[in-house]
């Protein structure tokens, strides 16, 4: 989105061309009608009026019509209309420094960008309108380093340049050699150095920093302005949003109680501050306002499913997408809808669609259930299908839902996969138990198009299939290691229970990074599959002094370590550590399954009797349990990580799992389920495995 100021100095460029240049009172006439309709979004009513009045008399036709005509081109991505006006005035463009910056705007717009650069190359007189068309192109297709060599080439710049500037630096984020800008502070003492800071050039800045993950630079720059615009303001939620943390949350409701009423009419203002409710955990908030909206753009829908699916309500978030209307989506079946469809695919409401079906996969991939995966994607026009975007997306739900088969065919379907299909087919075989095919791909994927996250899979893959001298291997190979590439080998190597690797492995990362959590958690998770409690409590006691304020991952590892204890007999220590967080406050997140019977999700808790199905759930538990005796099963107090009550066993106590009672309900009423799928928020108890 392109801030105010560069549309209305462009503005100001084209009516004083437009109304300097007309060549009769009648074009003058023809030119500020043209305009209106532009201003009321009625393109194709702007080329009938052109196409009428002005092909014929092409000579006599002012600057100003062919402007507005070449504006509702854009607009539309009318891209054969174009072409055509510039075959009409070609023989007057070079001369003439007024229309080219509309029709090189064109262009670019439409992503012909060998069109625009001949057009610009070919000028005698180059103005900044058109460097400015140049540059913002350039922006539009991501090409921000060709903005900062136009740039160089600009020997006086006005302030449109130079906003320009500060967002072709933006785009180039942090892992780019940034030429000019250098790097985010370069840019800001640029910004520091200019006399005269506009609104734009303050959300240039802003939106550099966010970029760059320095999004309490941004919130800082924010404070500095005295009345920011919609576009400001959007700016900050996204700032806020990116740190998510409690104080951020404080922010965005002490501002957006104090923004006009006029800015909740932006569906760019909703949906970012839905966005930044959202994560910062506020999900109350978030429905609040989209509830009260009157008029709910796609992208609100999205923030909302996207929001709702982070905050663990992925259910919920399938049900908003329920909720939007089906024209809204574009699954009308006619082939003419389905012809127009295609001809905007580069439009703002195709990518909003996407979004939406993007969300709608990421929710379904965190649910894990595979029938409601199938009906849904069912519901997805092919025409969406062939986006790359979407491809990845199915390829990494179809792995987590357990169909490798349906992701191994998609991903084969492409022709030139890219690093996120690549990555997204490797992670499925690794979430399925498939570690040597995992690899073998690996293998086989470019080398340029692997990257961290790929890494992370492929370990990953190794980690969960045993293949711990593969994962040595790949990760010595490794050049530039991140913290959760660390992370994800020194749970290789702690599942291996190869404790003493891993800890050298945290050595070696503390060398060069400052400490992290997230090292830790693996080399404890592992401990405690190996019911390691020496070792648990070492992990626990270097956890409490190097992160002191981390109090979540705290209570979680001392969840971890008071289970070890248990796990290893010693049920008095376990209950000590219990007693200590009760008093703390902390809370102890409940284990839920899910299970999909029959297309209707069922959730159960540990012992678990609020179903109307309760009583014949538990005689089943009892039937299975018998059977399970029957063929040698020997149930583990190992699991057991609370003291008995007096009426329990350790039969009753691991038979009441919320795993176990899931199971059972499949096959009550006799039923005879040909699949049975559950996934659980922690982790699924050793003994239930088992069985």
């Amino acid at each position: 989105m392109m801030s105010n100021i560069l549309k209305n100095n462009y503005l100001r460029f084209v009516i004083l061309a437009g109304r300097c240049l007309a060549s009769t009172g009648n074009n003058v006439n023809i030119g500020d009608q043209m305009k209106i309709l532009n201003d009321n979004k009625q393109y194709k009513k702007v080329l009938e009026l052109f196409d009428a009045f002005n092909e014929n008399n092409i000579d006599k036709c002012s600057n100003w019509i062919v402007i507005q005509a070449l504006k509702a081109c854009t607009q539309i991505n009318d891209v054969q209309h174009g072409l055509k006006i510039h075959n009409l005035i070609s023989s007057r463009l070079k001369h003439d420094p007024y229309v080219l910056p509309s029709l090189i705007h064109f262009y670019m717009q439409c992503g012909d960008i060998n069109r625009a650069q001949l057009l610009f190359e070919t000028s005698t007189k180059k103005t900044l309108p058109m460097y400015g068309a140049m540059m913002k192109g350039y922006i539009k297709n991501n090409l921000p380093k060709k903005v900062i060599d136009l740039f160089n080439e600009i020997k006086d710049p006005d302030r449109v340049i130079i906003i320009l500037l500060f967002n072709a630096c933006a785009q180039l984020g942090t892992n780019e050699e940034l030429n000019l800008c250098g790097d985010v502070t370069s840019a800001k003492s640029l910004f520091d150095r200019s006399s005269k800071k506009t609104i734009s050039m303050y959300g240039a800045m802003m939106k550099g920093f966010i970029i760059n993950n320095l999004s309490q630079q941004a919130i800082d720059l924010f404070n500095e302005i005295k009345d920011p615009n919609e576009t400001i303001i959007t700016l900050f939620f996204n700032a806020c949003a990116q740190l998510g943390t409690e104080k951020e949350l404080i922010l965005l409701k002490s501002i957006s109680s104090k923004i006009s009423n006029s800015f909740y009419s932006n569906p760019y203002v909703v949906t970012s501050l839905i966005d930044a409710f959202m994560k910062c955990g506020d999900v109350t908030s978030a429905k609040a306002l989209f509830d009260r909206s009157t008029k709910k753009a796609l992208s609100m829908y999205g923030a909302m499913m996207k929001g709702l699916t982070i905050n663990d309500q992925e259910e919920e978030a399938i049900g908003m997408f329920n909720e939007i209307h089906l024209d809204e989506l574009h699954r009308e079946n006619h082939s003419g809808k389905q012809k127009k469809l295609l001809s905007e695919m580069n439009t703002d409401r195709f990518e909003a669609n996407i979004i939406v079906y993007l969300c709608l996969l990421k929710a379904l991939t965190k649910l894990g259930m595979l029938e409601k995966a199938q009906s849904f994607v069912q519901q997805i026009p092919g025409y969406f299908l062939t986006d790359h975007r979407i491809g990845s997306a199915l390829i990494h739900m179809w792995g987590k839902v357990g169909s490798v088969d349906k992701a191994k065919r998609i991903f084969d379907k492409i022709s030139q996969p890219d690093h996120i299909g690549w990555t997204a087919m490797i992670n499925s075989y690794g979430l399925n138990g498939m570690g040597d095919e995992a690899v073998k791909l690996f293998h086989q994927m470019p080398k340029e198009s692997i990257d961290h996250l790929t890494y992370i899979c492929v370990l990953n893959a190794c980690s969960h299939s045993g293949l711990v001298d593969v994962a040595r291997s790949i990760f010595n190979n490794i050049q530039t290691k991140t913290e959760i590439i660390y992370t994800t080998m020194i749970d290789c190597l702690s599942r291996a229970a190869a404790f003493e690797e891993a800890q050298k492995l945290i050595g070696e990362f503390e060398r060069d990074h400052a400490p992290a959590v997230s090292v830790y958690m693996p080399l404890l998770s592992g401990a405690r599959n190996q019911k390691y409690s020496k070792l648990s409590q070492e992990v626990v006691d270097r956890m409490q002094k190097l992160f002191p304020n981390m109090k979540d991952s705290l209570v979680a590892a001392s969840i971890l370590l008071a289970n070890v204890y248990a796990s290893s007999g010693d049920i008095g220590k376990a209950t000590d550590i219990k007693i200590e967080l009760h008093k703390s406050g902390a809370k102890k997140r409940i284990g839920v399954t899910v299970t999909d019977i029959d297309g209707k999700l069922w959730k159960f808790r540990a012992h678990d009797r609020s179903h109307a199905e309760s009583a014949e759930i538990h005689e089943q538990v009892d039937r299975m349990s018998k059977r399970i005796i029957e063929h040698g099963h020997k149930y583990d107090a190992s699991w057991i990580v609370r003291p008995m009550e007096p009426d329990e066993t350790i039969e009753t106590l691991l038979c009441g799992h919320s795993e176990r009672l899931a199971m059972a309900a499949h096959f009550i009423r006799n039923r005879k389920p040909k699949r049975i799928q559950m996934t659980k928020n922690l982790r699924i108890c050793g003994d239930c495995r088992k069985s």
